[in-house]
């Protein structure tokens, strides 16, 4: 475990399915990413990339998020997200530049903070 500190970056893949998907109330005519199953997946790497770098008995929970849904991601498509540790403030404000891609297009960027706490 190294501490938590500017610069650390995480990615991971996964696959546009199940509780990640919408068809907007039947008004599309196929499946895609729902919004908020890109942020769940955006705050899923994000906590996983904080835990790895915690002291035990900490965790961190999600504070802020502010993102662009800028395309869509159709049922099956895989998709990776990846976050950068851009700040950390009083050692438990946690400030990361997130996106996702599908290859090489942009389904959605922006900004995520978390927090750390004490996992009781």
């Amino acid at each position: 475990m190294t501490a938590l500190e500017p610069g650390l970056e995480r990615s991971d893949e996964f696959e546009v399915e199940g509780r990640l998907l919408t068809d907007v109330g039947g008004t599309l005519s196929t499946e895609v990413l729902s919004t908020p199953g890109m942020i769940a997946m955006i705050e899923r790497n994000a906590a996983t990339l904080a835990f790895a770098h915690l002291p035990e008995g900490k965790v961190t929970v999600g504070f802020e998020v502010c993102v662009k849904h800028v395309a869509g991601a159709v049922e099956g498509q895989r998709c990776t997200v990846h976050a950068t540790l851009r700040e950390v403030i009083e050692g438990r404000k946690l400030r990361f530049d997130v996106e996702v891609l599908e290859g090489d297009r942009t389904i959605g960027f922006g900004t995520h903070e978390r927090r750390v706490v004490d996992r009781g």
